[in-house]
């Protein structure tokens, strides 16, 4: 009711402002023509005047007068073009008089068949969620996560909007939306390989021991899906077994179908690992037997101490490859990236033919590229 009623105020008010203009009358002074006849007779008194004075001879006032007349009646049908000219003006007055009452007259007529007065209005939020293809990337996770903030509870929820956080490269976010699924409706493949992976973006392409313990879930909850095997073999690359990593992609190889998608890429990843030279060896037994027997902070300080001493030696003998690929590694796995890069630079430098290619493949295992060291 409040809709009609406005509409028929606005519509009375729209209607009045351009009626109004159409009914004055704009006959406010006489036409030229009509002044003329009034001149045109006060010459004629005026020579009838001057003749009988004797002011002008009988010729002259009679050729004024013919003169005079022939004015007069140019006036007066100029007078009759005028009339009917006034006439068609007020006809097409009345003309636009009737065309601005048909407008609203016709609109008030036809709404009602097509239009829908009485739909509610749709805010931004339903618009969101009625069309969300028309949503950019942000709409849509924004969307989610509102979603997501008054339904804590809803796994299907958490398990779409894990995958896009880990695409965005927002592992922690990622992590936490996994987890929540996890927490929810229990293990599966795509969760728990997913959480692994949102770890390993967090340690910038590390394979922590958490994400390493995932990664054999996913292997037996997937044993036909090649992704846990390649992170499983990165964690052996990282840790120094080059030759385990090789031999699990090669026996996961040897079990897959011939027409796998990604055979030709673990065939060239266990070439580039059976081709490389003796893998660095890690800590003595003494070394893990003293740490473990100190408090945490004194087996970090006891660990960057180890690390700094492999450093200092290999400023002075910088030709160990072995020494080169133990010191990156320890840096990842202490999450000094930093410092993992600049080791790769300096032993870039340092080495030269195989063994610079050989550090180069081991640090590409380890999630750093040899490009951003060298340059």
């Amino acid at each position: 009711m409040e809709f009609w009623l406005t509409a028929a105020l606005l519509t009375f008010a729209a209607t009045l402002i351009v009626l109004l203009p159409l009914t004055r009358n704009r006959q406010g002074f006489l036409p030229a023509e009509k002044n003329d006849l009034e001149v045109y007779r006060d010459q004629l008194q005026e020579v009838e005047a001057d003749a009988a004075r004797g002011m002008i001879d009988v010729a002259s006032a009679e050729q004024a007068r013919l003169e005079i007349a022939r004015r007069i009646l140019g006036a007066e049908k100029a007078g009759t073009k005028t009339t009917s000219g006034t006439d068609k003006a007020r006809s097409g007055r009345f003309l636009a008089f009737a065309a601005v009452l048909a407008v609203p007259l016709i609109a008030w007529g036809v709404y009602p068949l097509f239009g829908a007065p009485d739909m509610p209005s749709m805010p931004l939020a339903a618009r969101l969620a009625d069309s969300p293809e028309r949503n950019s990337v942000d709409q849509l996770i924004a969307r989610a996560e509102a979603h997501l903030a008054q339904n804590p509870d809803d796994a299907r929820g958490w398990d779409v909007l894990a995958p896009i956080y880990l695409r965005l490269n927002r592992g922690a976010d990622a992590a936490n939306a996994y987890r929540s699924a996890i927490r929810l409706e229990g293990e599966n493949l795509a969760r728990v390989l997913g959480l692994g992976e949102a770890l390993v973006e967090i340690s910038g392409g590390t394979v922590t021991a958490e994400a390493e313990t995932l990664f054999k879930k996913a292997a037996q909850l997937g044993p036909d899906d090649v992704r846990p095997q390649f992170y499983l073999a990165q964690s052996e690359i990282q840790d120094g077994r080059s030759d385990a990593a090789a031999l699990r992609l090669q026996a996961f190889l040897d079990k897959a179908p011939a027409d796998a998608p990604w055979r030709a890429q673990v065939e060239q990843t266990i070439a580039s690992l059976s081709g490389g030279a003796a893998a660095p060896q890690g800590p003595t037994p003494e070394d893990v037997e003293a740490a473990a027997a100190l408090g945490a902070e004194d087996r970090q300080a006891m660990i960057e101490g180890m690390v700094q001493r492999l450093d200092a030696r290999l400023r002075e003998n910088s030709a160990d490859v072995d020494g080169w690929k133990r010191l990156v590694r320890s840096y990842m796995i202490l999450n000094r990236r930093d410092a993992a890069l600049d080791g790769l630079k300096r032993g870039l430098e340092a080495l030269e033919g195989e063994e610079r290619a050989d550090l180069q493949g081991f640090a590409a295992g380890l999630g750093l590229k040899a490009g951003s060291a060298t340059q």
